[in-house]
């Protein structure tokens, strides 16, 4: 599994807030909004979003409950959930892989020592679509690989339907993926992976050294339409 202790993100570190009379204290301590890695309790949920958002589409989800499950066992620092208030809105599910092209072993196979990484999914629940959250994940995501050493590149495979969302991240068309699921055939798409993780402008997400990916969400992300 791969050490993300010595990545360093993007977040500056946040200044203390003032003190506020006990009487008006938020009666809880959950952020309106983070994104942090997901974990094995985040399972289930993380299966519901997919189930929901694959299965009227393609008949299928790219990952099983049993396989969701076992890619946060296995690197759970290549995930990357969104939560508003708890809640799971939006998450991508992330893997290494050591070949240049994709193969049916690449769908359950985590490499440790492989420079590409593999993505299986990107979902949004239904309830929160249409507001940019799956652009502004992805760019936090292709962001924060910047910070991984041995990541030279991030690879997925999408319906043709899908290509131009994923162009607008940056990704170029490789060609026709070598696998197919039932009747269903992909496309192929790369993004590089160089230089040095960068912040948007007035983001004040830059830097947090202990914990990767906790990353408290700013007004300038969530204005980013689809």
């Amino acid at each position: 599994m791969m050490s993300v202790v010595g990545a360093q993100p993007f977040i500056k570190p946040m200044q203390p807030s003032p003190s506020v009379s006990p009487g008006i204290q938020r009666r809880h301590t959950l952020p309106a909004s983070e994104v942090r890695p997901l974990n094995t309790q985040d399972a289930i949920s993380v299966f519901e979003i997919e189930r929901e958002a694959f299965i009227s589409v393609s008949g299928d989800c790219p990952l099983h409950l049993d396989e969701v499950r076992h890619f946060l066992t296995l690197c759970p620092e290549l995930s990357m959930g969104w939560f508003e208030e708890g809640r799971l809105v939006a998450f991508i599910i992330g893997s290494l892989w050591d070949q240049d092209k994709l193969t049916t072993e690449a769908l359950t196979l985590h490499k440790p020592r492989g420079s590409t990484l593999h993505i299986h999914v990107l979902a949004v629940h239904r309830t929160f679509r249409q507001q940019g959250k799956g652009p502004i994940l992805m760019w936090r995501y292709l962001q924060y690989l910047r910070c991984l050493p041995n990541v030279r590149r991030a690879v997925l495979m999408c319906e043709d339907f899908l290509v131009p969302f994923y162009r607008k991240s940056g990704f170029k068309v490789v060609g026709r993926c070598a696998i197919t699921v039932a009747n269903l055939t992909f496309t192929e798409m790369s993004y590089p992976i160089s230089g040095h993780a960068y912040m948007r402008r007035n983001s004040e997400a830059i830097r947090f050294p202990q914990h990767p990916l906790t990353l408290p969400l700013t007004k300038t992300d969530e204005q980013v339409d689809v």
